[in-house]
C-alpha cells in the first residue's frame, strides 16, 4: 500500500494495518479469513462481521425453526384460493391475507375467507380440547380507491381493442359526455375526471396505463373542458386505462361508491384491516375510519366495546401523499409503501429513497409499515427469485419494515407456495444477520429509537425497560399478558430481537396484532384467575415451541390491584421442564 493510499484510508476513518496482508485470489474463502489474524485489533473488529455472514447457519427448517419476526402479507387470488394451496401458504408463513378489491368479486372473496378460516396455524386458540376455531391469520381489504380512467375506445365491442399513440403526435383529452358517448380515438381521448382542465397546466404530465404512455400537456382549456397534449413515446392503450396526474392535486373523494360497497361487505365478514388506496391527506384516513364506524355502530348496531374498528392502513402512492406524509401517519394506524403507483408518480430512481424515509418515520412513532410491490415479481413465472429481489426484501427488513407483501406472486403466479416459503427464508436470514452483525445491517445502525410523543408514556417506559431487559439477558421471548393489545404494540415499537408472545382474550385483538413486527398473538380461552396466568402462559409458550427448558424469558403483566391505578410488572424467568 503506498503512502497516498494509506493516508486516504486514515482520513476515511479506516485504520492502517500494522503489517501488510497478501492474499492470493485463488485461495478458498476460509483461507482468506485465516489471513486476517495479522490485522490490528480495530481492523479485525471491523472485518470480522463479514465472516459471520458465512458462518451463520442456514435459516431454513430446523436450524432456525421459529417464525420470522417480520410479517408476510400475501394477496390471495385464483392460483392460491383453493383450500389445499391456501393451507400450504398459511403453513409457510402468511400472517395476513390481502383481498385486492380492484379485481376481486364478493363471490371470490367469500371463498377465500371461508377457506382461510378452515386452515390450521401453529397459533390456534389455546385450550386443551383440540378445537380449531381460528388460526389468527388476519384479513386485509385493499380498496380500489378513487381513481381516474380513460374512456371506452370507439368500436371496442369486447373490451380487447387497443389503439397506438405515436410519439410526437398531438392528442386532445376531453371530459365532455359527447366524447365519452362517441368513444375515444388516437386523437381524442375521454378522461372521466371533470376537473382535469383545472388541475393541469402547460408542462404537466399525464400518465396512461401505469406510465406505459406519457403525455406532456401543451395547453389547458377550462371553458371547453379540453387539454391538448403531445405524446412522449409510442405506446398502446386499451379502454378504461388508468390515468395518473403526478404533482397535480385533485379533489377526488377519499372513498368511491365502489369502495363504500366493498368496505361494507368487508365489515360484514369481520375483516381486520382496511388498506385505503390513493390517500392524499389525513382527511382521507379519517373519512375511511368514520365510514367504518357508521356502518358498524349505526347500520349494524354493534357494540363498540366488543367490536373494534378495523385498523386503517394508508397506502402512500402519490406525490401529494408524500407531501402530506406526517399528517397521514398521525391519522392512520399504519402505512403501506405502495411502490407500484408511487413509481409512476415520482421518478423511479427516487422510490427507494422515499421508502427508506417513510419506514424511518414510522419506526420513530412506533406505527407498523408494510413494504409492497414486485418484491418477488419474477416468481410469478419462475420457481426462483432474482438476486436483486432477495436484496430488496433483505434491505426492507434492515430498514425497519414490519411486514413485506406479495401481490401477483401469490394471487396469479405459478408458484404461490414457493414464493411465501422463499420470502419466509429471506426474512429470517436477514433478521438473523441483523442480530449477529448489527453494524452491517445499516437500518439497525441508523434507526432512531422509538419515542412516544403522545399519552401513555408510562406504558412506553415500561415497554422500553422490558425490551432492554430481554436484550440484556438474551431472552428467547417476551411474554405479555394483555387485555387490549396496547402493551404488545409498544413492545413491538422498540423492535426486540426475540418474539413477543401476546396472550390476549379475543380473536379480534389477536388478528389486529398480526401486522406488528415480532408479535405472535395467542388467544387464551381457559378463563384462569389472574395470578395463575403467568405460569400458564409459560407452559403454553413451551407447548407451542417458542421456548425450551432452560431458556430465559421476560414476562410483562398488568396488576390492577384494589385501587383505581394499575402497575405493570416486568419479571425474568427461566423456563423449567
Amino acid at each position: 500500500m503506498n503512502a497516498a493510499a494509506a493516508s486516504l484510508l486514515i482520513r476515511r476513518g479506516i485504520p492502517r494495518a500494522r503489517a501488510p496482508i497478501v492474499v492470493a485470489s485463488r485461495l478458498p474463502v476460509p483461507s482468506l479469513f485465516r489471513g486476517l489474524a495479522s490485522l490490528d485489533k480495530d481492523g479485525l473488529r471491523a472485518i470480522l462481521p463479514v465472516r459471520k455472514a458465512f458462518d451463520l447457519p442456514d435459516p431454513g427448517r430446523g436450524s432456525y425453526p421459529r417464525p420470522p419476526l417480520s410479517k408476510i402479507v400475501s394477496t390471495i387470488g385464483p392460483t392460491s384460493e383453493n383450500f389445499d394451496t391456501l393451507q400450504e401458504v398459511v403453513s409457510e408463513g402468511m400472517r395476513i391475507m390481502r383481498l385486492n378489491f380492484s379485481h376481486a368479486t364478493f363471490e371470490e372473496a367469500n371463498l377465500r375467507i371461508d377457506n382461510l378460516k378452515r386452515c390450521r396455524g401453529e397459533t390456534t386458540r389455546l385450550g386443551r380440547n383440540g378445537n380449531n376455531d381460528n388460526n389468527l391469520r388476519a384479513i386485509l381489504l385493499d380498496t380500489r380507491g378513487p381513481e381516474i380512467r380513460s374512456g371506452k375506445l370507439a368500436d371496442d365491442l369486447d373490451g380487447k381493442k387497443s389503439i397506438e399513440l405515436r410519439g410526437g403526435d398531438r392528442i386532445t383529452l376531453h371530459t365532455s359526455d359527447i366524447v365519452r358517448d362517441a368513444g375515444s380515438t388516437a386523437s381524442d381521448l375521454y378522461i372521466d375526471y371533470p376537473g382535469l382542465a383545472s388541475v393541469v397546466q402547460p408542462g404537466s404530465r399525464v400518465l396512461l396505463d401505469d406510465g406505459a404512455v406519457v403525455l406532456n400537456v401543451l395547453e389547458s382549456y377550462v371553458a371547453t373542458e379540453a387539454v391538448t397534449c403531445e405524446v412522449e413515446d409510442t405506446g398502446d392503450i386499451r379502454s378504461r386505462a388508468g390515468v395518473n396526474l403526478p404533482g397535480c392535486p385533485t379533489d377526488l373523494p377519499p372513498l368511491s361508491k365502489k369502495d363504500e360497497i366493498d368496505i361494507r361487505y368487508g365489515l360484514e365478514r369481520d375483516i381486520d384491516y382496511v388498506a385505503a388506496s390513493f390517500v392524499q391527506d389525513a382527511k382521507g384516513v379519517n373519512a375511511t375510519r368514520a365510514f367504518c364506524a357508521s356502518v358498524l355502530y349505526e347500520e349494524m348496531g354493534l357494540d363498540k366495546n366488543t367490536h373494534p374498528l378495523p385498523l386503517i392502513i394508508a397506502k402512500i402512492e402519490s406525490v401529494q401523499a408524500l407531501h402530506n406524509f406526517d399528517e397521514i401517519l398521525a391519522a392512520a394506524d399504519g402505512i403501506m409503501v405502495a411502490r407500484g403507483d408511487l413509481g409512476v408518480e415520482i421518478p423511479i430512481q427516487q422510490v427507494t429513497n422515499a421508502q427508506k424515509e417513510m419506514i424511518a418515520r414510522c419506526n420513530e412513532v412506533g406505527k407498523p409499515v408494510v413494504v409492497a410491490t414486485q418484491m418477488l415479481e419474477s416468481m410469478i413465472n419462475s420457481p426462483r427469485p432474482t438476486r436483486a429481489e432477495v436484496a430488496d426484501i433483505t434491505n426492507a427488513i434492515y430498514d425497519g419494515a414490519d411486514a413485506v407483501m406479495l401481490s401477483g406472486e401469490t394471487a396469479k403466479g405459478k408458484y404461490p407456495v414457493a414464493a411465501v416459503r422463499m420470502m419466509n427464508d429471506i426474512v429470517r436470514g436477514a433478521e438473523r444477520f441483523e442480530k449477529e452483525a448489527p453494524d452491517l445491517a445499516v437500518g439497525g445502525r441508523r434507526r432512531k429509537p422509538f419515542k412516544m410523543v403522545e399519552v401513555k408514556k408510562n406504558i412506553n417506559d415500561v415497554s422500553m425497560s422490558a425490551v432492554a431487559a430481554a436484550e440484556k439477558i438474551d431472552a428467547k421471548a417476551i411474554i405479555v399478558l394483555t387485555n387490549s393489545g396496547t402493551i404488545p404494540r409498544f413492545l413491538a415499537a422498540h423492535r426486540p430481537h426475540c418474539p413477543i408472545l401476546a396472550f390476549c382474550p379475543t380473536y379480534k385483538i389477536g388478528r389486529q396484532l398480526q401486522i406488528h413486527r415480532g408479535v405472535h398473538p395467542i388467544v387464551e380461552i381457559d378463563g384462569l384467575e389472574a395470578h395463575k396466568r403467568p405460569s400458564a402462559a409459560m407452559r403454553d409458550a413451551k407447548d407451542l415451541g417458542f421456548i425450551s427448558s432452560g431458556d430465559d424469558v421476560v414476562m410483562v403483566c398488568v396488576d390492577k390491584g384494589t385501587t383505581d391505578f394499575f402497575t405493570m410488572k416486568i419479571t425474568t424467568h427461566t423456563c423449567i421442564a
